[in-house]
């Protein structure tokens, strides 16, 4: 037991990517078995990688999830940043400009209204529990906006490390909703057809959350959704700690 930690501890990416493997197949087979597939096995393997993350938490005590346990380090590298900028890039190359086209209009008008009504509704939160300091209210409705957006705001507008953890917070609780919740919402909106994708990417604009939604509702649609999505993210780092937040100090 001993020789096999040491082997896995000394290839932690390897076994990382062995390990989710496992987990997406396990996800699967108890969709298809106990589901009869009405809950995508994408949306069971996000649950329990929230669990897991939840689990290593507790018994390391840590900041990373089930990263902190040495033998699992590689799910943090996998799971970062570079891999996760990586795939989202990568999709991307899965697009039809055709298709892009067809968005038009209104998947620019989805980005803009994404953005300002998700910061709309971060700042409500943020003065209904007593916040009034501009910079603070801003940071932490950018981090409704999404989870990335806040900590650029923050670090922009030098907003405390509290109030930039709140502002991740939020929007990791986003991201969280719009995974496990585009697979059971998509048929009641019409989520089916790459048009629609672009314009419900713009909308909700949490690049990872709308990705792992669509994957579990429908794979061809990813590129689509994470496209407008990521262009959301590109344009609230602009928007946000510069005219949002005027339009807010002026407010408060």
């Amino acid at each position: 037991m001993e020789e096999l930690l040491r082997v896995l501890v000394s290839n932690q990416l390897v076994f990382a990517f062995a390990l989710v493997g496992i987990t997406i197949w396990f996800s699967y087979w108890l969709s298809d078995t106990f589901t009869g597939g009405r809950i995508h096995g994408s949306a069971i393997a996000i649950s329990l990688g929230l669990v897991l993350a939840w689990i290593g938490g507790v018994l390391e005590g840590g900041s990373r999830g089930i990263a902190d346990i040495e033998v699992l380090a590689g799910i943090g590298i996998m799971g970062g940043a570079m891999f996760r900028d990586f795939a989202i890039v990568a999709t991307a190359f899965g697009a039809d400009i055709r298709e892009l086209r067809r968005a038009g209009l209104a998947g620019v008008v989805s980005v803009f209204a994404g953005i300002f009504v998700s910061f709309v509704v971060g700042v409500v939160i943020a003065v209904a529990f007593g916040y009034d300091d501009p910079v603070a209210i801003t940071t932490i409705a950018a981090g409704a906006v999404t989870y990335i957006v806040g900590p650029v705001t923050g670090a922009a507008l030098g907003a405390d490390s509290d109030v930039i953890a709140l502002s991740v917070a939020a929007g990791l609780v986003k991201s969280i909703l719009v995974m496990t919740g585009t697979p059971a919402v998509a048929r009641f909106i019409g989520l089916d057809n790459p048009q629609s994708a672009m314009v419900y990417g713009g909308l909700m604009g949490t690049t990872s959350g709308v990705a792992a939604g669509l994957a579990a509702t429908d794979p061809r649609l990813v590129p689509y959704g994470a496209m407008t999505a990521t262009f959301y993210t590109g344009l609230g780092c602009l928007l946000v700690p510069s005219v949002l937040f005027l339009a807010i100090r002026a407010m408060f």
